[in-house]
């Protein structure tokens, strides 16, 4: 699958993180900031769906991009030169098959991103799975919705899960969360499935972790609500501070009431129960 990076010259991180908010609504795969340029990769075959919108998206901010083509054979190139390893507070390391080893006694889970989003680096992903750390899943069923590489729902069983259902509407991102989940041992205790949230209809969860974006998660509210067991937990990122009020109210009016608000670099987590 070839790619295609947009390049957008940004004046500053905040601005990178809004243009990467606004972006994530369309079926850009990762992004990532280098030297005041804000990069956002989208398969190829899907930029012509899109591309008038984000012509104008990017109008409106009065910024400017350039599309520049990447051959699939040259990704793994390009994630060696701009994948560093993550380290979450000592306690795990997220890096890829040619980073060092973590140093003992600190939990480390492996995984080649290729164009899905989920790498640790980003500060969603590290919230997210700080949050894992210490949500308490050992023995509990769980859902990772729009699981990327996986990587969510991989910490998930590191931290005693006894299953969980990883779903992403994109192949590309289920066939990588696959090779991810073999190349950490964990593929019986993860079942992937590619589709949307349609997927989870009749089935029941403990925790479900949604690290997506601002409109698809007030859409499919009330599907997580109904898919969670009483006293389960939904934890949520992908959004800016200022959309906080707007997650917070739409789980409220489903029955589930705040636990904890974080942030870093700008993004936020929330976690809220049933």
């Amino acid at each position: 699958m070839d790619f295609v990076a947009l390049n957008i010259p940004v004046a500053d991180e905040a601005q990178a993180e809004i243009l990467t908010a606004e972006l994530a609504d369309f079926p850009f795969e990762s992004f990532e900031t280098d030297s005041g340029v804000l990069k956002a990769y989208v398969p190829q075959e899907r930029l012509a769906d899109c591309k008038s919108e984000v012509d104008a998206l990017l109008a409106r901010y009065g910024v400017s991009g350039r599309y520049i083509s990447i051959e699939s054979q040259n990704w793994n190139a390009l994630w060696e030169q701009h994948f560093p390893a993550t380290d979450i507070e000592g306690r795990l390391r997220i890096r890829a098959p040619f980073h060092d080893p973590a140093p003992a006694g600190e939990t480390e889970i492996v995984v080649m991103p290729k164009m899905s989003f989920g790498t640790g680096q980003h500060a969603t992903t590290w919230l997210m799975a700080r949050a894992v750390l210490d949500l308490g899943v050992a023995g509990r069923r769980g859902l990772d919705m729009g699981s990327g590489t996986g990587v969510l729902s991989i910490v998930a069983v590191r931290c005693g899960a006894v299953h969980v259902d990883a779903v992403d509407i994109d192949d590309w991102a289920d066939a990588n969360c696959r090779e991810n989940l073999a190349a950490n041992g964990v593929e019986e205790s993860v079942e992937p499935m590619l589709g949307d949230v349609a997927r989870i209809a009749g089935r029941s969860y403990d925790f479900i972790l949604a690290n997506i974006n601002r409109n698809i998660l007030l859409r499919d509210m009330k599907a997580y609500s109904a898919a969670l067991l009483p006293g389960g937990d939904l934890l949520m990122s992908g959004f800016l501070e200022a959309d906080v009020p707007a997650v917070v109210a739409a789980a409220e009016a489903e029955g589930l009431h705040r636990v904890a608000i974080a942030s870093r670099d700008g993004w936020m987590m929330v976690h809220v129960r049933k």
